[in-house]
């Protein structure tokens, strides 16, 4: 408030001394007029002593002083003009002034009401981050915000037959707590379903059972389920699965987004730029945070005083590999409840298309874990371990990606 009083005094201050200046006129100033009279007087005068030196004749004075005396009846006519009709009248000046206070008074107000934010103290960006800080270390807990939250739009709408299936996967799950195999889809179907929390807490489940080999997908899949259970909001809670993702991968895309993101929601979009610049400079086309974060940089740009700032050309679409998809959780659940015989025929058709598929177009580490984990519910060991064997060679430059296909070598009894 303190604000908008100077700002109007400034105004009204301003606006009176126009005022008075209307009124009263300008001092000081004179007619051109009355300035050409005082020096044609000067020159009779002079006239006057040259005469007296001798310097001029009689003659030359009187004709001097005639031509003089012309000019100065002449400059007197245009002085009497110019006084009369060179002062506007005092109410009119009065008037115009007052429109002015008003006009200034008015202005400001309405513009600071417009642009600026009427109640609110002085701003500096030390204090902005401290209450950011302090906002952040005591913002809103992971289930107090799930309370909160609105339902997720745009989920579809399972089948009965979908329902049943999850129905006895946890019922699976349940009876054989210590397959990570088990958590993971159970985790995925969850999802699927809308059931964030509980996907999340399967997730949890699934990274306690992992252990040190919990892989920073892993802790990104955790926190990607906390923030939709959440209706995405980024909680403590979810920070520290993000954390825990970044610490094991620094360029893992799903911890990046959601790490700007939190920034964004604690106050500190400055923090976020720089966070989601270093996320695109890693993204490729598809990824799902490509078009948010690409909609929200020019703004967090500006937020961050990089006025430079251009957004990188949008990655190309690339063939695909990590496109090829495996048996779908509802697949392998469903398997788990039928015949040894039709489960194995259904495993092995699955089997032979993912592998076709990966074999056309690559896969990503989830197909490859997927494929070996499919054939240890078949107990094709041996070719499990040559799988498993070609992995180790195709991601020895990827520590992350080779966890994650270990854990399923693991369970299917090919790995250490």
């Amino acid at each position: 408030m303190t604000f908008i009083v100077v700002a109007i005094g400034m105004a009204a201050v301003i606006a009176a001394v126009l005022t008075l200046t209307l009124v009263r006129g300008r001092r000081g100033d004179e007619p051109a007029a009355a300035y050409d009279l005082r020096v044609y007087r000067d020159q009779l005068d002079e006239v006057e002593r040259d005469l007296g030196r001798g310097v001029i004749t009689e003659d030359e004075a009187a004709r001097i002083r005639t031509e003089v005396s012309r000019r100065v009846l002449e400059a007197d006519r245009k002085l009497a003009r110019q006084s009369g009709s060179g002062q506007a009248p005092k109410a009119l000046s009065l008037a115009a002034g007052v429109a002015v206070l008003a006009v200034l008074m008015g202005g400001t107000w309405i513009t600071y009401s417009a642009n600026g934010a009427p109640g609110y103290a002085d701003q500096p960006l030390d204090l902005r981050k401290t209450e950011a800080a302090d906002y952040r270390a005591t913002r809103m807990k992971q289930a107090e915000a799930e309370e909160q939250a609105p339902p997720m739009p745009g989920l579809p709408t399972p089948d009965a037959e979908h329902l049943e299936l999850v129905k006895k996967l946890r019922e699976v799950v349940a009876q054989r707590g210590d397959d990570p195999q088990g958590l993971a889809l159970l985790a995925h179907n969850e999802a699927s379903l809308g059931n964030f929390r509980a996907a999340y807490e399967a997730q949890k489940r699934l990274i306690a059972l992992k252990g040190g080999s919990a892989t920073a997908a892993d802790y990104a899949t955790e926190a990607d389920m906390m923030v939709l259970a959440a209706s995405g909001y980024v909680s403590p809670e979810a920070e520290a699965a993000l954390e825990q993702a970044l610490n094991r991968n620094p360029q893992n895309g799903t911890a990046l987004y959601y790490w700007g993101l939190m920034h964004i929601q604690t106050g500190r979009p400055d923090i976020a730029f720089r966070v989601w610049r270093e996320l695109l400079s890693l993204s490729h086309a598809g990824d799902p945070w490509l078009p948010i974060v690409r909609e929200q940089m020019p703004n967090l740009a500006w937020y961050a005083g990089d006025e430079r700032y251009q957004l990188p050309p949008m990655p190309a679409e690339a063939g695909a590999p990590g496109s090829a998809t495996g048996p779908s959780a509802e697949d392998i659940a469903a398997a788990a409840e039928m015949t040894p015989e039709a489960r194995d025929e259904m495993i092995r058709g699955m089997v032979a298309r993912l592998s076709a598929r990966m074999a056309d177009q690559g896969g990503s580490p989830e197909d490859w874990a997927r494929l070996i984990g499919a054939l240890g519910v078949l107990g094709d060991s041996e070719q499990a371990g040559a799988i498993w064997a070609e992995a180790r060679q195709t991601f020895a430059a990827d520590p992350e990606a080779l966890a994650t296909i270990r854990a399923a070598a693991q369970s299917a009894g090919v790995a250490e």
